[in-house]
């Protein structure tokens, strides 16, 4: 029978901004296992004024205080092992239930960062009150906006593979990382291709809500607690993470330049649909102009994104 672990975020079972395959795992799982990260998200120069009545979680404050290695920009929780996972094989990551785990978030840009740097050489924080049971954020711009919230974790990936050695988490490669792909929230599926025994799957970044893009550096950073059912995949081959959602399914390009994650995105979904029919190449390529979108994820972290969504029942 399955079982279900749940692992808080602490100083022991963080990593803060990396990813590496010599990474212990916090827990190995059984394939089938639900497994609750609880993500908490921001660095101690992010946090509200204490005047506000927006509290720093106590989980995160004693992440503050032990000052643990610090690499790239995301506290990610794990990694957790899959029994039996080696190079080669993919790890279907189910995500079930997203929860709110915290009453507020913060959205900001700095100088040299962003899409516009040149506009905006700046700093500016906004620290955004959350109303977790209507799942609405409270906006203090003008007179105030109540924006619907959509939480997902922008960072979601297994180890990369062990000679890349340590990475950061801003970028988002090949083991996933940093896909900033609100499409794959709670209900969604994500499939990464394994490069260690293990997967070593981690997970953070919470998002409350975020427009395609993500324009600024941010979007609604927030803790969030995320429910993982991990199902290791033996009979399928996957050089790259994609995903599926209830209505569609998701190819992803990554590159630091656009054009090129375009071309990535489209040749991923052109070989994924012609892994699941009998077209050629060149019908799906005429297809995809057809009836597949392209969006832009996200425009900020080095490695760009683009994702392909082809709408079920079209084809299968």
């Amino acid at each position: 029978m399955p079982t279900e672990h749940r692992i808080p975020a602490t100083p022991e079972t963080i990593r803060w901004g990396a990813f590496d395959a010599s990474f212990k795992p916090v827990l190995e799982v059984e394939s089938g296992d639900l497994v609750v990260l609880e993500c908490v998200s921001g660095a101690p120069d992010g946090m509200p004024d204490p005047s506000t009545g927006m509290l720093v979680p106590p989980a995160l404050a004693a992440i503050h205080a032990a000052k643990p290695p610090r690499l790239g920009p995301h506290i990610l929780t794990g990694p957790v092992a899959v029994k039996g996972a080696m190079p080669g094989d993919v790890l279907r990551v189910d995500i079930e239930k997203i929860e709110l785990g915290c009453d507020w978030g913060f959205c900001g840009f700095r100088p040299l960062g962003g899409t516009l740097p040149e506009d905006f050489p700046y700093k500016r924080m906004l620290h955004i009150p959350v109303d977790r049971e209507k799942r609405i954020g409270h906006i203090p711009m003008g007179p105030g906006i109540a924006l619907p919230l959509s939480p997902f974790f922008g960072v979601m990936g297994v180890a990369p593979p062990a000679e890349w050695g340590a990475i950061s988490t801003k970028e988002p490669r090949a083991h996933g990382g940093n896909l900033d792909n609100k499409e794959i929230g709670e209900g969604a599926t994500l499939f990464l291709p394994v490069h260690v025994a293990g997967g070593l799957f981690s997970a953070g970044d919470g998002h409350g809500v975020q427009g395609d893009g993500e324009v600024c550096i941010n979007a609604l950073e927030m803790c969030l607690t995320g429910h993982f059912r991990f199902t290791l995949l033996k009979d399928e081959k996957l050089l790259y993470p994609r995903a599926e959602t209830p209505t569609h399914y998701i190819t992803m390009g990554m590159h630091e330049d656009l054009d090129e994650a375009m071309k990535k995105a489209l040749r991923e979904m052109i070989g994924f649909i012609t892994s699941r029919t009998n077209l050629s190449a060149a019908d799906a390529y005429q297809f995809c102009s057809l009836a597949v979108d392209f969006h832009v994820t996200q425009t900020v972290n080095g490695e760009k994104g683009v994702h392909g969504m082809l709408k079920k029942g079209l084809l299968f």
